[in-house]
């Protein structure tokens, strides 16, 4: 992937010197191109969205392959290298038990948006078009770079929070967790433990609406992020097209990565602020767990060895462990 942006880097800085895009403000809406069954209007956003998912699952394929070799090549190696990454990374965040459920969609959703993110460096894309009505009209711009986009993006994150917290957690956790007294009964006044019910359950509202300005906070972010980097390289090509938007194309990558890391790692943890911690209340196993001396994790039901921090531990360790109790 690095050797690719080395090499889409120069193409789009020698497209910017040859013909540069135009200096003027890049436009906060993205523009029609055409119209489909008369109704759904068809924007630059669209269609480089459209190209980029067909270009990027035919790269992907053709790094794999048909299928997935035991001696994987360059290509499914530098896959099986992100792929193992991401996973490390996202997994002491949403838990060992919900990650292979929702993982398919934190990397798909990581590389779409890696890909997308990174779009304003492709050439072309916001350098080629036609005038109209004296104006500019990009024929491709980054869909990051339209609201619309973004908040769809985000619809899709908190549907996704939905589905796997409620699926993995339950309704009734969630409203428990939200809206329930956290104050225990025993060792607490009843006059006490009731005022803290209705003190905790305002929290809950509160708590409420903040889940929902999530769809807000992750949209907006990644818009201004692309729009602002747009609109600063339309800028800095304006000045001198030459050499000045040299730096910024290479700030513009990274800003892309971590942006696609942010929305990705923020989508993880909404859903990790559920599941992971009932996953530690309850064990990996599903049952009450606790540490031996040597910090691996025993199941209490079974006598059995779990995934602790250090990954599968053998049966045999198992059966002797449980042997010797």
């Amino acid at each position: 992937m690095f050797v690719a942006v080395l090499f889409v880097l120069p193409l789009a800085i020698c497209l910017q010197i040859i013909a540069p895009a135009p200096a003027e403000a890049v436009s906060r809406q993205a523009t029609d191109l055409f119209v489909l069954w008369r109704r759904v209007p068809v924007t630059n956003t669209m269609v480089t969205g459209w190209l980029l998912t067909v270009l990027s699952i035919v790269v992907v394929r053709s790094l794999i392959g048909r299928r997935p070799s035991a001696i994987p090549s360059r290509g499914q190696a530098a896959l099986e290298l992100l792929i193992d990454t991401l996973r490390n990374l996202l997994q002491p965040i949403v838990g060992s038990r919900v990650l292979p459920h929702i993982f398919p969609f934190l990397l798909t959703l990581f590389l779409y948006l890696l890909v997308i993110n990174l779009s304003g460096l492709v050439p072309g894309v916001g350098a080629i078009g036609l005038e109209r009505a004296g104006h500019f009209l990009a024929l491709l711009r980054p869909p990051n770079g339209d609201l619309n986009s973004t908040f769809s993006l985000a619809l899709i994150s908190f549907g996704a929070w939905l589905y796997f917290v409620f699926r993995h957690v339950g309704p009734r956790t969630f409203l428990q967790d939200t809206f329930g007294n956290k104050a225990d009964r025993r060792t607490v006044a009843y006059p006490i433990y009731l005022f803290l019910g209705t003190v905790f359950l305002a929290v809950g509202a509160v708590d409420i609406i903040s889940i929902l300005f999530r769809i807000v906070s992750l949209s907006f972010r990644l818009y201004g992020n692309v729009f602002g980097g747009e609109n600063l390289i339309a800028r800095m090509t304006g000045l001198c097209g030459c050499f000045l938007p040299v730096p910024f194309y290479f700030l513009e990558l990274l800003i892309g990565i971590i942006q696609a890391l942010v929305f990705t790692l923020l989508t993880a943890v909404y859903v990790g602020l559920l599941t992971g911690q009932h996953e530690e209340a309850s064990g990996p196993l599903g049952g009450a767990s606790r540490l031996d001396p040597a910090g691996k994790i025993l199941d209490d039901c079974t006598g059995t060895v779990g995934h602790g921090p250090e990954g599968l531990i053998g049966d045999e360790y198992g059966q002797g462990r449980a042997l010797s109790k």
